[in-house]
């Protein structure tokens, strides 16, 4: 019997980290990594008291659209998921279709950009600010129907500016990493 629950506390520990890094996983994605069953997965969830994922998305995106100062919602570009101002920030954007470049399936590049240069602006904790400069690199590329997760951390503040850092990622292969120097206007 103890073993057992050392080895489900264990388990729930590891669910907790999976959920942490991203989100948006399923319960078939989560039962995967743990190598469990499905239902195991749906067990541990309801004793950490986790929802299920439509519900974890709705509660984590009405949470952060309320601490949103930089941006309105609609200017958004994804879904914010998760943002503590001046600290970082988490977003989702589910590609479709007239994402993709014209015969192929490949999303374009100026949607990976949007989305991080939006949630590198929501990032900051004012009202009025702009992008001063970006440097980025692509790393790969994303296909219509995946889902591209970014993360922006906000580094240093100086002169009235705050470098924001962002990565973007389709499950565990890193696509896109920018930094973005955000001037805060008066």
């Amino acid at each position: 019997m103890l073993k057992s629950q050392s080895e489900r506390k264990k388990r729930q520990d590891k669910l907790a980290k999976l959920l942490a890094l991203n989100p948006m996983a399923t319960d078939n994605e989560l039962s995967a990594s743990l190598n469990v069953s499905i239902s195991t997965v749906r067990l541990d969830r309801a004793l950490m008291g986790v929802p299920e994922l439509r519900e974890r998305i709705r509660t984590m995106a009405q949470t952060a659209l309320s601490k949103l100062q930089s941006l309105s919602p609609s200017e958004v570009i994804g879904e914010l998921l998760d943002l503590e101002p001046d600290k970082w920030a988490l977003s989702v954007l589910q590609t479709v279709k007239e994402m993709a470049f014209r015969f192929t399936d490949i999303v374009s590049d100026n949607y990976i950009y949007s989305q991080a240069s939006s949630i590198a602006v929501a990032a900051i904790k004012a009202a009025n600010v702009i992008i001063d400069s970006m440097r980025g690199e692509y790393k790969g590329h994303a296909h219509v129907g995946d889902v591209l997760i970014a993360r922006a951390k906000v580094g240093v503040n100086h002169d009235g500016r705050k470098i924001v850092s962002v990565r973007t990622r389709v499950g565990d292969r890193e696509i896109f990493v920018g930094r973005f120097i955000i001037e805060v206007l008066d």
